[in-house]
């Protein structure tokens, strides 16, 4: 099954599609879906909905794991991504394909083995779970959507056990 994980963010909306199965994870691709500060924030939303549309057309995910906005310091901020997630979810809606919602500590709980974890420590996991994963830097929202991608194939199957 290919899971598609999303980081929400206007400036850098991280993105990976992980291919899961009983046995292992697999990462496929990822990135970061980026906007121009200088532009409007319609025309930045307009472009990161294309550019999602864009790695739906490529990698065709069976399922699509989007962080849910849980808590933020910055109201602005919140407003923005809460903005970005509803050009996400109108995204995934449009291309009619199931979404698994999570809060930041299940990513963490599920990744990091604690809901506590921090980013050093989800990203250190990420990197000993996700088989096929290149060397090398990584944004931390690219980072997270790997760990939201394999949190989403956990829940999966979990509630496919079931």
């Amino acid at each position: 099954m290919r899971i598609l994980g999303i980081d929400p963010g206007l400036d850098r909306l991280g993105w990976a599609v992980v291919e899961h199965s009983p046995r292992e994870d697999r990462w496929v691709a990822s990135g970061c879906i980026r906007t121009m500060r200088g532009d409007s924030q319609t025309d930045r939303l307009l472009s990161a909905g294309k550019q999602l549309q864009a790695v739906f057309a490529e990698y065709k995910p069976d399922r699509v794991g989007v962080e849910q906005l849980f808590f933020a310091k910055n109201a602005k901020t919140a407003m923005m991504v809460g903005q970005a997630r509803g050009v996400i979810l109108y995204v995934v809606a449009s291309q009619s394909v199931p979404i698994i919602e999570v809060l930041p500590n299940q990513v963490k709980q599920s990744v990091a083995g604690s809901g506590a974890a921090d980013k050093r420590q989800v990203g250190k996991m990420v990197r000993l779970i996700t088989k096929d994963l290149p060397t090398g830097k990584r944004l931390d929202d690219e980072v997270d959507a790997i760990a939201i991608a394999l949190t989403a194939a956990q829940l999966q199957s979990t509630n496919r056990s079931e």
